[in-house]
């Protein structure tokens, strides 16, 4: 079977529910917490499209303004990037666009951006429009969805569009860190996926989901 490995970095204000979208596709439950994400935390998931693998890297990056410097470290090398807000807070949507300004001026290839609106299960508290979302998504050249990680609406949508589009990347004749497998061991893209993770500070756990940088959590993968 073919493997493509591709790093996917996941951007937005403190408490749009970046880990709690992250953990519901990973997890498949709700785990809601108050305790923000420290420096980032790593996930693994493989997601297996027709004949193809795909091997979902995720790096879920704390949303403080105190962390923000430390995100280049994360999102470089990014093969797609998740850009949450919450749609029940303006102010989420406009630090969004900031992430956006951050890739343009440190990112340099092609990196896929997904802008999600999260917590549509709260639509009667609704501050941001989907018309106006969708129009600033495809302003730059994004995709847009919306989700809500507590009711598990339009979660796995998100990254099955993710692993689609990266089987198309690894295709095309572009200048990318996606990194594609003929016919290997799985034991061999597992080593090379904690090469890859090595390189940004932290060794990926064979076989485990989530390696957490602050505090050292290891959860098993539910994902397929």
């Amino acid at each position: 079977m073919r493997t493509v490995c591709g790093k996917v970095v996941v951007l937005g204000l403190q408490g749009v529910g970046k880990t709690t979208t992250v953990t519901r596709y990973i997890q498949k439950t709700f785990i809601q917490t108050k305790t923000p994400t420290i420096g980032a935390s790593f996930f693994s998931c493989k997601v297996e499209i027709g004949d193809v693998c795909v091997k979902l890297q995720i790096w879920d990056t704390a949303g403080q303004e105190r962390f923000k410097a430390m995100a280049p470290m994360f999102y470089r090398n990014a093969n797609a990037a998740l850009l949450l807000f919450d749609i029940t807070n303006y102010d989420s949507f406009e630090s969004m666009k900031g992430w956006v300004q951050e890739l343009r001026r440190n990112v340099f290839e092609t990196m896929l951006l997904c802008v999600v609106g999260n917590k549509i299960d709260l639509h009667d508290m609704r501050k941001v429009s989907k018309d106006e979302a969708l129009q600033y998504a495809n302003s730059i050249g994004a995709t847009y969805h919306e989700v809500s990680a507590k009711t598990d609406q339009g979660v796995g949508l998100v990254f099955e569009f993710i692993a689609h589009e990266l089987i198309k990347l690894s295709g095309e004749d572009l200048n990318h860190t996606l990194k594609v497998y003929e016919n290997v061991e799985d034991h061999e893209v597992n080593k090379s996926s904690e090469q890859l993770a090595t390189e940004t500070g932290v060794v990926e756990n064979v076989n485990l989901s989530i390696d957490s940088i602050a505090h050292g959590k290891s959860i098993r993968s539910k994902c397929c």
